[in-house]
């Protein structure tokens, strides 16, 4: 049977695709400039197609090798092998078509800056839209016809798990590829020799601009793609715990299975409306015109998520009542979230000020006083998500007279109610890179007149990609406790299948410590090689850009042209071969704890993880963006300007920085949902092993 949920869902998913559409050809349609604006935006988009096209071949090797073995050993065996596959090429799509539109959207940027800001802001917008419509859209549309076709909610895991591995790969490759190119570009080019940060002397700058969209446009579509999947998962399956517990005539609702869906689908289109509200039109501060999309969009989200969830669940007002809450609690969290970020990163606020001012006593202060920021920033977030646990969790036990299944359903509402944001979320991120290659483009064509435009929307576009940062973060902090809920429920459920009694997950048992212990490690020990791989591969660029100033005659002096290719082949070569070490560490982690120690051991893996690793996510975030705020703040004239030590010191604390906002800091989400979703696709045979 068919429910009003499901369709909403998938009419939702096909209105974001159909609008992005129309996204795209709007974009298309406008002029990409002079010739030599064309050419950089064609290497540009050389360069990212390269990179991804390699990526997506040292992926498909290891996701052959997973289809195989869990059409082998998981049942029901071709199901969830197909969902895995399906999961993972979706993921992969996502990451193609961001890229595939923002890299072609930054000369047209550029070239509308010559309008106006109005113009330039709403093309880098709309196409940054591409992005934020397709994620969801895909999303919505891949898991309704596949839980239409495949209701069980083993097959919804392998298509979980696909998404969550391929976006592990896109994110972290992403993020080595990005950083490295800056790493190299900006020590040799703007300590060093003393040139902009994109001057096109600069052989660095090309990869640098490539990495912009690989790691923020690429990774960060699959990154909150992949959350948004593994969300309505963990919801799908508690809804389903509730549905067939058999507690209460009260719960006995299906429409608990697909409602989650429903709330993405609602978002999507509360989504689109938000963002019409940036039209070349638009007037007054970019960051306010932006933020002004987003306040629409969850007003629009609120609204119509009260009506329908009240209208679906009428008969049970109580349950109506509680699920209004959880999904205007979830659109309150996002605001909150984008709103404390904005405070700790962007430099219209005293933070990063005081980082900058830092600066004036060279480069160990600027550290110092970044890494304090970091530290203290995770703070409002952390009392935040434990207030939206605790409020969403206590609305769905009441209402339900005490299901404590209900209740933590309630909590995967919230995040799901999150993530239906996302349309607008990462229409807002994607114009940071976009507007960033558009800012390159004009230093590199010697466009003039238009500098003033491009450089406003650079600065706003720095702060937009750190709050999405931030809000992946938290998403991924409130997906894992229902990921780990639906875990210890499958677990539950192997035990009794067998007649026995089910283990408890309790701190008394030294397994449970064990878990928590090597879960607690995991993400330092995963950032070590995520930061190790942008230091060596940066080592590298380094000495390139190095021996072409030496080497090329007349370079510097702009009379002779960098290799610009061979910086782009030492990042994508260099995180194509690092990438795999962390990956493997992610998947063969949960699989070896849950073989050898079992599935309560593995529990605390999961648990330990979430504990250490948001934390950890959010200082590297928020510190990293928040020396690169500081950077900007001088650059923009204060503290005496470009050229100076205190500017350098700035930007040796932002060469530190890259590597924790871009690299390892959103790549701990990957890491939480990968150990997450591929404990609960492998979870019969770790219960198997230790009954």
């Amino acid at each position: 049977m068919v429910y009003a949920t499901e369709i909403v869902a998938l009419v939702g998913g096909l209105l974001g695709l159909l609008y992005a559409g129309l996204l795209v050809r709007s974009v298309l349609s406008q002029s990409p400039g002079n010739q030599k604006m064309k050419e950089l935006a064609d290497f540009i988009r050389v360069g990212a197609n390269a990179f991804l096209r390699r990526e997506y071949t040292t992926i498909i090797p290891i996701a052959v090798v997973l289809t195989v073995i869990i059409g082998v050993l998981i049942q029901p065996r071709p199901i969830v092998a197909l969902g895995f596959v399906v999961g993972g090429l979706l993921s992969a799509l996502a990451g193609y078509i961001s890229m595939g539109v923002t890299v072609r959207s930054s000369s047209r940027v550029a070239e509308a800056a010559k309008n106006g800001l109005g113009s330039a802001l709403t093309v880098a917008f709309r196409g940054g839209s591409v992005l934020g419509m397709t994620v969801p859209s895909l999303a919505l549309i891949g898991l309704g016809v596949f839980y239409h076709f495949f209701p069980q909610p083993t097959a919804l895991v392998g298509f979980g798990f696909g998404a969550s591995l391929v976006a592990l790969f896109i994110r972290v490759g992403g993020g080595i590829y990005t950083k490295a190119a800056d790493l190299g570009a900006d020590i040799v080019g703007k300590v060093e020799e003393g040139i902009p940060e994109d001057d096109p002397r600069n052989p660095g700058v090309i990869a640098d601009n490539v990495g912009d969209n690989v790691g923020d446009c690429a990774g960060m579509g699959a990154d909150v793609y992949e959350s948004y999947i593994v969300t309505a998962l963990a919801a799908v399956l508690l809804g389903t715990f509730v549905f067939l517990g058999g507690a209460s005539a009260l719960l006995n609702q299906p429409r608990l299975v697909p409602y989650p869906l429903t709330i993405g689908g609602i978002g999507v289109v509360a989504s689109i409306l938000g963002g019409l509200y940036v039209r070349r039109s638009s007037k007054g501060e970019p960051m306010s015109i932006l933020s002004g999309a987003l306040y629409i969009a969850a007003i629009v989200a609120v609204v119509l998520d009260a009506a329908f969830t009240l209208y679906t669940f009428r008969a049970h007002p109580l349950l109506g009542y509680a699920l209004t809450g959880a999904v205007i609690l979830g659109i309150v969290v996002v605001v909150i979230i984008e709103k404390i970020t904005d405070y700790f990163t962007s430099y219209s606020y005293k933070p990063v000020k005081e980082v900058a001012e830092a600066s004036q006593t060279g480069p160990a202060i600027n550290f110092l006083s970044g890494f304090a920021l970091g530290l203290r920033s995770a703070a409002p977030t952390a009392i935040l998500l434990v207030v939206a646990i605790i409020a969403s969790f206590a609305a769905g036990t009441y209402a339900s007279g005490g299901n404590y299944y209900f209740g933590v359903y309630t909590t995967a509402i919230t995040t799901m109610s999150m993530l239906s944001l996302t349309g607008i979320i990462l229409s807002i991120d994607a114009f940071g890179p976009i507007t960033d290659n558009a800012n390159g483009i004009v230093e590199m064509a010697g466009v003039e007149g238009v500098r003033e435009v491009t450089d406003k929307l650079d600065a706003v576009g720095n702060t937009t990609k750190a709050t999405t940062k931030g809000f992946a973060i938290g998403t991924a902090a409130l997906a894992a406790l229902s990921l780990f809920i639906a875990f210890q429920g499958e677990v539950q459920r192997y035990y009794l299948a067998k007649g026995l009694n089910p283990p408890v997950f309790n701190l008394t048992s030294p397994y449970l410590l064990i878990g928590l212990l090597i879960g607690g490690l995991l993400p330092f020990y995963y950032s070590s090689f995520l930061i190790g791989a942008v230091s060596k591969a940066g080592y590298q660029m380094v000495n390139e850009i190095r021996r072409q100033f030496r080497e090329i005659p007349g370079l510097l002096e702009g009379k002779a042209k960098p290799d610009y290719y061979k910086c782009v082949d030492i990042s994508t070569s260099a995180a194509l071969r690092e990438l795999v070490k962390p990956a493997l560490l992610a998947i063969l982690t949960p699989i070896i704890v849950g073989v050898i120690l079992g599935p309560i051991a593995l529990g605390g893996v999961l648990i330990g993880s979430v504990v250490s690793g948001v934390f950890l996510a959010l200082l590297m975030a928020n510190a990293g963006a928040a020396w690169d705020n500081a950077k900007k703040y001088i650059e923009a004239g204060n503290f005496g300007g470009k050229g100076t030590p205190t500017h350098a010191a700035a930007v040796s604390g932002d060469t530190v920085g890259d590597p924790f906002k871009d690299t390892a800091g959103p790549s701990i989400n990957s890491l939480i949902k990968v150990l997450n979703t591929i404990s609960i696709v492998f979870v019969a045979i770790f219960v198997l092993l230790h009954l």
